[in-house]
């Protein structure tokens, strides 16, 4: 349903350093960078973007979920995150409530969102 999402940051140096830290554990990459855009996702599709605040006060907290391959792809997300000063704010686990398999890790990127990373795929 959704071809891309793109969202504002408050310091696009900082997300940036976040976004190219994490989202390879889970096999996205920046691909596009136009100096004050830049994309990420696969060689022939980004679809995520960063760009900077260019609207109002800061922005209102949003949830991002990145899907994953499977579970290690989670735990690596995870760690990456950490390792690049995210807030934890779920470490990795089943979320059975969602639906039985639902696995995910839940972090702050430097803008406050909550951004998780979840895999649907057994153990």
């Amino acid at each position: 349903m959704l071809d891309h999402l793109s969202i504002q940051c408050a310091d696009l140096a900082a997300s940036a350093a976040f976004y190219d830290a994490v989202l390879p554990s889970i096999g996205g990459a920046r691909v596009l960078d136009f100096g004050s855009v830049i994309g990420y996702g696969t060689p022939d599709l980004p679809d995520f973007w960063l760009g900077p605040l260019t609207t109002g006060e800061p922005n209102r907290e949003i949830h991002v979920a990145f899907r994953a391959p499977n579970r290690a792809a989670v735990r690596a997300f995870f760690d990456a995150a950490v390792a690049a000063g995210a807030t934890v704010l779920h470490e990795p686990r089943e979320w059975a409530e969602y639906h039985p398999g639902y696995f995910g890790a839940f972090v702050r990127d430097p803008d406050g969102n909550n951004v998780e990373a979840v895999s649907h795929a057994p153990e």
